[in-house]
C-alpha cells in the first residue's frame, strides 16, 4: 500500500478505500451500535439521532445501529425500524444530515430471531427461529413488560417453510425502504447470534428439511435473504456480517472453521460491496485478546471472498493500521471508541487523547452519553499539528 499521509499517525487507515460500489475516505469505519433511543410509539428514528450519526460523519462510512426489518423482526426495546413511511421520514433526516457533513451511511438490516419476546410480537406471539430452542439469558424490554427491563427468553417456534418466502418480502421491503430513505447501502445482518446466524449455525439449527441438516441446506436461508436484497439494490451496495467463533447470545456451531470459509465462498460471485467480519475474543489474565482460531479463519473466509473485507472486534488504532498495511482486511470497524469520539479519524490521526465511553448511557435515553461527547478544540488541533 501507497502511504501519501506520511504526516500522520496510523496512515494506512487514512487511504481512500473501495468497498464495492461505496467510496470511503478512509479505512475507518464506524460500527453497528445499538442504542434504543427511536422515538415512541412507532420506533422512528429522530432529529437526536440525526445528530449523533452527522457528527460522525468522518468515518470511511457509517453502518447504522441495527434496524428491524419488520415487528416480528424486533428484540430490544427502542430500536429503530424501517418497514413504515414513518420510520423512513426518520431515517431521512439522519441520512440528510450525514450527507451535508460529508459522509455516507449504510443501513444494517436486521431480524433477530428467537432473541425477542412476545410482548414485542403481534398478538404476543412466539418469536420465530429455525427450531424451538430457548436461549440462554434475559430479553430487553424495558417498559414494554411490568416485570422489566429485564425478563427471561422464551421457546421460540420454529419457522415454517411456508413462510418463508414471507420472511423474504420483508426483506425485499425494508430494502426498498431504506433506499427510498437515501442510505448509501445497505448491510443484512447474518451475525451474533440473530435470525440469519440461527439458521447457520448447528447448536440453534436442528432441522430436518431444505434449511437444515447440512452446511449447504443451513446457508439457503442467508443465501436467499442476500438475493430477495440485490432485487432492490445493486450488489455492489450490499454488505453482509458475519460472527464466526461469536458466542452472544448463546449460540455455536461444531465446525465453524469449515462453515465460515464455505458461506464466504457461497457469497462470492455476486458482485458485493464487502464481508463484515467480527473477531471472536477471550479473557486473558483480566483482558480481552483476540483467539487465534478467529484470526485463521478470518483469514480463511479473506482468501474464499471475492470483495472488500471489514473486519472489526477490539482493534487499537496501531493495530488496525497494521492489518490494513498487511491487507489482512480493507476496512477496520469501530464501535465503542466511535460512540465516544465523534471525530475518531481525527483524533486517530495525532494519536489522541480519547474520551471514554460511558456504559450506563449506551442503551435508552437522550443526549447524554450520545450527542455529548466532546471534538477536539482548535487548539488540542494545532498542538498535535
Amino acid at each position: 500500500m501507497q502511504n501519501s499521509h506520511s504526516n500522520v499517525k496510523h496512515a494506512a487507515l487514512f487511504e481512500p478505500g473501495q468497498a464495492g460500489g461505496i467510496a470511503a475516505d478512509n479505512r475507518i469505519i464506524m460500527a453497528p451500535l445499538t442504542r434504543s433511543r427511536a422515538q415512541q410509539p412507532g420506533d422512528v428514528p429522530n432529529a437526536l439521532n440525526a445528530t449523533y450519526y452527522g457528527q460522525r460523519a468522518g468515518a470511511g462510512f457509517i453502518i447504522t445501529e441495527a434496524t428491524q426489518i419488520s415487528r416480528e423482526g424486533k428484540g430490544y426495546a427502542w430500536t429503530p425500524g424501517i418497514y413504515t413511511p414513518e420510520q423512513v421520514a426518520g431515517w431521512k433526516l439522519v441520512t440528510n444530515e450525514v450527507h451535508n457533513n460529508g459522509g455516507k451511511i449504510v443501513l444494517q438490516l436486521w431480524h433477530v430471531g428467537r432473541i425477542s419476546h412476545p410482548v414485542f410480537q403481534k398478538d404476543e406471539g412466539k418469536p420465530v427461529a429455525p427450531s424451538a430452542i430457548r436461549p440462554d439469558g434475559d430479553a430487553f424490554v424495558a417498559d414494554y413488560h411490568p416485570d422489566g427491563p429485564v425478563v427471561p427468553f422464551v421457546e421460540p417456534r420454529a419457522l415454517e417453510v411456508s413462510e418463508i418466502p414471507r420472511l423474504l418480502q420483508d426483506y425485499v421491503h425494508a430494502a426498498r425502504c431504506a433506499k427510498d430513505a437515501g442510505f448509501d447501502g445497505v448491510e443484512i445482518h447474518a451475525a451474533n447470534g440473530y435470525l440469519l446466524d440461527q439458521f447457520l449455525q448447528s447448536s440453534t439449527n436442528q432441522r430436518d428439511d431444505a434449511y437444515g441438516g447440512s452446511a449447504e441446506n443451513r446457508m439457503r436461508l442467508l443465501g436467499e435473504v442476500v438475493d430477495a436484497v440485490l432485487s432492490v439494490w445493486p450488489a455492489d451496495q450490499v454488505g453482509v456480517r458475519l460472527s464466526p467463533l461469536g458466542a452472544m447470545n448463546d449460540i455455536s456451531d461444531d465446525n465453524p472453521g469449515v462453515l465460515f470459509p464455505a458461506v464466504a465462498e457461497k457469497l462470492s460471485g455476486r458482485g458485493l460491496a464487502y464481508l463484515h467480519i467480527v473477531r471472536a475474543t477471550e479473557e486473558v489474565d483480566g483482558k480481552q485478546q483476540v483467539r487465534d482460531e478467529s484470526v485463521a479463519i478470518i483469514a480463511d473466509m479473506q482468501k474464499a471472498f471475492d470483495g472488500a473485507l471489514l473486519v472489526c472486534g477490539g482493534f487499537s488504532p496501531q493495530e488496525a493500521a497494521s492489518w490494513v498495511e498487511e491487507q489482512k482486511c480493507d476496512f477496520t470497524v469501530f464501535g465503542k471508541l466511535f460512540l465516544a469520539n465523534p471525530d475518531l479519524p481525527q483524533r486517530f490521526s495525532q494519536d489522541g487523547p480519547y474520551n471514554e465511553p460511558n456504559p450506563k448511557t449506551f442503551y435508552g435515553g437522550g443526549s447524554e452519553g450520545y450527542t455529548d461527547y466532546s471534538k477536539l478544540s482548535e487548539e488540542e488541533r494545532r498542538k498535535a499539528a
